[in-house]
């Protein structure tokens, strides 16, 4: 079932509710004000006849027959007066005697002095009626014939606009929910229109304050990360295809150079070293590509354990210098850190910690004249704060812009080889590990990479 539909039902049935509640609670309303009334009415007609009687002004037999011909015609009051000691004075029509009344009614009447009753479809009264400083009981019953006839008239005309109404609403109920979806099937509409060949497409947004316009602004945003996202995937396919196509291609022509006529061992040998020196850059792209895989994890898919920091760092420096004798790198730890090992120890993973203060520490070296690197280890509140300099070339400031973005070269990158994963890898590393990393760096003075991560 559409929206739509059910939107109609359920207003054509809560509104239908509430309409019968209404005409109900009319209908109730319009029986007790005729029921109240019709009461007044009865005591009126029997204060009237009373008095005639008492006060002689209309002799019995004549109203006894003024009655029976009103009766023919109209419904018209039974009239009766007793007096207290229940002795009749005077009865309309005391063959029919709709009230019958007993001693024990006649009692109730003068202890309450008034009281309004019903027998079967008639409404009788019952009062006390002073007359010539003596008391009498009056009892007067009627059938308001009137009054039904119009409670049933009221009654035909509820159930003709129920059924009417009904109708009606239903109808009503359609259009609003049509007009109020009508921006959904707009939002629908342009929706289907997004494709991946066209992500730069947004959907429109009339109204940001209502809930169609969040939805419309949040689906934007979700489009919004995704065209990143595609433009990344898109980016780093060219940029990976680029980087594997280029060694692959000196690793082709080198074998096809070499297998064009015979060499010396020599020759052979010089080729054997260049296509082993291809190879190698190769691997190192597709290790890069791999870690970085494994930094986009998610922090729960990745085992965890406490590491203390100058004890990883010892293990980067000496897995460093055995492939690159030729760097100098120096550890400087302070004092302090001795008193309390949890102050330089956090929660991470080793292999990632690894790659991320390795490849810190290799761009230190290879940007640097002397190849050098200085580590140091401290701490402030509940950071552990590792600092890793150089005293090369420096950055500008594009650079210092670029560079953890993956497969940034940087303006030195014909002086140094590289693939451009290497920086963006350790951001990665260090934000998964619920860290942050800062560069300092000035042309010509050398760079500081800051790399905070909480202890435990």
């Amino acid at each position: 079932m559409k929206i739509r539909t059910a939107l109609t039902l359920k207003n054509t049935g809560v509104t239908a509710t509430v309409f019968l509640l209404c005409m109900v609670l009319i209908y109730l309303v319009s029986e007790r004000t005729r029921d109240k009334t019709f009461f007044r009415d009865l005591k009126s007609e029997a204060v009237t006849k009373a008095h005639l009687f008492l006060a002689d002004q209309v002799d019995a037999r004549t109203m006894q027959s003024i009655y029976l011909n009103n009766k023919k015609f109209i419904n018209e009051v039974e009239v009766a007066v007793y007096t207290t000691d229940f002795r009749m004075l005077y009865h309309d029509a005391i063959q029919n005697d709709i009230i019958k009344e007993t001693q024990e009614m006649i009692d109730n009447i003068l202890q309450k002095k008034e009281m309004e009753f019903h027998v079967g479809k008639y409404q009788g009264i019952g009062i006390v009626y002073p007359f010539g400083g003596k008391e009498y009981i009056v009892t007067a019953a009627a059938y308001d014939g009137y009054g039904y006839d119009n409670l049933l008239g009221l009654q035909k005309t509820l159930f003709i606009l129920f059924v009417v109404g009904l109708p009606l609403l239903f109808a009503a109920g359609y259009f609003l929910a049509r007009v109020s979806l009508r921006p959904i099937r707009t939002i629908v509409s342009e929706a289907e229109t997004i494709t991946a060949s066209r992500i730069d497409r947004r959907l429109p947004v009339k109204n940001e304050s209502d809930e169609l316009g969040e939805l419309s602004t949040a689906f934007n945003a979700l489009l919004d990360r995704l065209e990143v996202s595609f433009n990344s995937q898109r980016m780093f396919v060219s940029n990976v295809s680029h980087e594997l196509r280029t060694p692959l291609a000196a690793l082709i022509a080198e074998l096809d150079l070499s297998l064009q006529k015979e060499r010396t061992a020599e020759q052979y040998r010089c080729a054997m070293q260049n296509m082993q020196q291809d190879a190698r850059r190769m691997t190192r792209l597709i290790d890069g590509l791999l870690n970085l895989a494994k930094a986009d994890y998610r922090k729960e898919e990745i085992s965890m354990r406490d590491v203390r920091l100058d004890e990883l760092l010892l293990d980067v420096r000496e897995l460093i210098l055995r492939a690159h004798p030729e760097y100098s790198i120096e550890l400087l730890f302070g004092q302090e850190e001795a008193d309390d090992d949890r102050l330089i120890t956090v929660t991470g993973n080793p292999y990632l910690l690894n790659i991320a203060f390795s490849n810190l520490i290799e761009n230190n070296c290879k940007y640097s004249a002397n190849n050098s690197s200085s580590v140091q280890i401290s701490f402030w509140d509940k950071w552990t704060v590792v600092r890793l300099s150089d005293s090369g070339i420096g950055m500008s400031d594009i650079d210092k812009q670029n560079l953890f973005t993956l497969f940034y070269r940087g303006e030195e990158e014909k002086v140094v080889e590289g693939h451009g994963i290497g920086m963006a890898l350790s951001q990665k590393i260090i934000r998964l590990h619920g860290g942050d990393i800062a560069v300092h760096s000035e042309r010509g003075e050398g760079t500081t990479f800051v790399v905070e991560l909480p202890h435990v």
